[in-house]
């Protein structure tokens, strides 16, 4: 199959299109590779998958309309996976005109684009931040996500009205993929993870916010992928809307404990009240993934966090270099 992914230099972007070129697929990657984080580390992922024949990259701006589209009449995907977009909850306070560039202009490439080329099937990351301050927990897709509060989330929800559009109107099969919290190896370095990790090893303050009283349904990646592929594989695909999450929320203090753990280390912990934008607690209902695709979390929180911390260390000297995300 020769697949078309947007973000193959970002985290998940580069561990769907690594799994898909083992298994023999043709990846067409497309990146913009911009300077959100440190592109270190993006150009190590791109590194990687560059060393399979099977990896076709563009560097390229998605939302240049034409120029996205040349990439696509040439290369002649059967299948596209926008997984490329401006990230943050708490840059897009200070600079929301980057997520109506990527987020919302760039998906309208997208998916105008697929329409031209008769590409029949758009895969598209959401993300849990879509339901807002929702009360009822676990979330579930049938749950109203109307209230976002970051404008970040308000790009993504806005991503789920434009693809639902794009189906109505031509067909195009569809699916919004809503991750909560994805970690793993090659980690964004503006993800707490990341940040916890790299300050604990160097004996600087971590910053929790909301005096540590929040909770996250963290994500390991290779499960995340195992769930897009899962929808890849469906047949009967219209419009549809699928939570991929670990199904076993964690509060953020065993999160740092279980990292303190296997660093040995203890944290120094700075408190800090909540931020606009953030949301207290996610937990994803997976029932209709696990229903329809299969989907069935496998990596236990304890067991993820010490593959983090095992590949971190053993990559320390060139991850401990590099920058945070902006802010």
């Amino acid at each position: 199959m020769k697949t078309l992914i947007t973000g193959t230099a970002g985290f998940i972007g580069f561990h769907l299109a690594n799994r898909l070129l083992n298994e023999g697929n043709i990846v067409i990657g497309i990146d913009m590779i911009n300077d959100y984080y440190d592109v270190r580390i993006k150009n190590k992922r791109n590194e990687v998958l560059l060393e399979n024949p099977n990896y076709h990259f563009y560097k390229q701006d998605f939302s240049d309309f034409k120029k996205l589209d040349e990439i696509i009449k040439k290369e002649k995907p059967e299948l596209i996976i926008h997984l490329a977009a401006q990230a943050g909850v708490r840059y897009s306070l200070t600079n929301p005109w980057a997520y109506a560039h990527s987020n919302y202009l760039g998906t309208l490439n997208i998916f105008e684009s697929a329409k031209l080329n008769n590409i029949k099937r758009v895969l598209f990351a959401s993300s849990s931040s879509v339901y807002g301050n929702n009360k009822k927990s676990p979330f579930s897709e049938t749950d109203r996500t109307d209230t976002q509060i970051s404008l970040y989330a308000a790009s993504k929800k806005a991503n789920e009205v434009l693809a639902h559009s794009y189906h109505h109107l031509y067909g195009i099969e569809t699916a919004g993929l809503r991750f909560f919290t994805v970690y793993g190896r090659y980690g964004r370095p503006d993800l707490a993870l990341f940040k916890f990790t790299k300050n604990i090893l160097q004996d600087k303050e971590i910053e929790v916010y909301n005096n540590g009283e929040m909770g996250r349904d963290f994500t390991y990646v290779d499960d995340i992928v195992s769930g897009i592929i899962g929808i890849i594989n469906k047949e009967d695909l219209k419009y549809e809307l699928y939570n991929l999450g670990g199904d076993n929320p964690v509060t953020l203090m065993k999160f740092i404990e279980l990292i303190e753990n296997h660093l040995g280390k203890k944290a120094k912990i700075k408190f800090l009240p909540m931020q606009p934008g953030d949301v207290k607690e996610t937990y994803a209902d997976i029932s209709k993934a696990r229903t329809d695709v299969g989907y069935e979390p496998k990596t236990k929180i304890e067991e993820g966090i010490k593959i983090f911390c095992d590949w971190f260390v053993e990559n320390k000297d060139w991850l401990l270099e590099l920058e945070d995300g902006k802010q």
